[in-house]
């Protein structure tokens, strides 16, 4: 559907706001319309990812003047149309790029190291891997390695808005999870239909239950190193559950096929070549040469 939205006369006013969720989305999108608009505006229950922090500093390159990024409650004093300027700005490393690069790591028993990343927006996903017995050291401000264990622990996470466990993870860990050794429970709780991935790693051979919408028990199946999943055709149903498929498909025994990249591409620029890179076996096809790649 649509929302029609027309400004009011005369432009936007500052307000006081309270999110009933602290939405990256909201957040965000109030965050900007504040800078533009007259007066001062209060934006309580936040959202706090490391993305909104890196916008409220982009604006106030910009000229913008915004305090509490970060936190729970964030000040902006509007600036008007035309307040803002041009700048030159550095985005913050991708986070969930870097995750997901440390779960490949372990699914594939790959020692690897990643640069540049801010490890301070991984400590949930890196808490999670050390519970499941992988090393991950610091190499430098910037850099840092993963050292995968031969036998994975199982560990259970429930998805939260940052600082805990990025929903933007959860499928690649229930990948990862489906090699551990024993019983985890994952639980999402930040978006409904989180789950799709479980589907189609149950259809590869992972011993997955779902209890409603939003929890997994996953029966890890890990056997002294042999594959436990099995190459077939699969598809993702959102950017995550694509990345996740992947993952699993490196791990899996014989050709996975992962139809539904559009879905992947809006998330990870060259995810194939970078994986070939560091030793994968992985090649975009188009959908009418699947059979070609078995």
């Amino acid at each position: 559907g649509c929302v029609p939205a027309a400004p009011p006369a005369g432009g936007l006013r500052g307000a006081k706001i309270y999110l009933d969720y602290p939405s990256v989305g909201a957040t965000e999108t109030i965050l900007m319309a504040a800078v533009g608009a007259e007066g001062d505006t209060t934006i309580a229950n936040v959202a706090q990812e490391p993305e909104v922090v890196d916008l409220a500093h982009f604006l106030i390159s910009m000229g913008a003047k915004i305090e509490g990024a970060g936190t729970n409650s964030i000040y902006v004093r509007g600036t008007g149309s035309g307040g803002l300027g041009p700048t030159d700005f550095t985005i913050i490393p991708d986070r969930i790029e870097a995750g997901t690069f440390l779960v490949a790591g372990a699914i594939t028993g790959s020692v690897l190291s990643l640069s540049p990343v801010v490890p301070s927006h991984l400590t949930a996903a890196i808490a999670k891997l050390q519970e499941m017995g992988c090393q991950v050291l610091l190499d430098g401000p910037e850099r840092m390695r993963i050292i995968p264990t031969a036998a994975l622990k199982p560990t259970d996470l429930t998805t939260l808005p940052y600082p805990g466990f990025p929903t933007d993870l959860q499928s690649q860990f229930v990948s990862l999870l489906a090699h551990a050794h024993g019983t985890s429970i994952v639980r999402e709780t930040v978006f409904e239909k989180r789950m799709g991935t479980v589907s189609e790693l149950k259809r590869m051979g992972a011993n997955i239950k779902l209890i409603g919408s939003d929890t997994a028990i996953v029966e890890g199946g890990w056997m002294s190193g042999a594959p436990l999943l099995q190459g077939i055709d699969v598809t993702a149903s959102d950017l995550r559950s694509g990345a996740a498929l992947v993952l699993a498909g490196l791990a899996a025994e014989g050709v996975t096929t992962v139809h539904g990249l559009k879905h992947m591409d809006r998330g990870y620029c060259n995810f194939e070549g970078k994986l070939n890179a560091l030793g994968a076996n992985v090649r975009r096809i188009h959908t009418g040469d699947a059979r070609e790649a078995r």
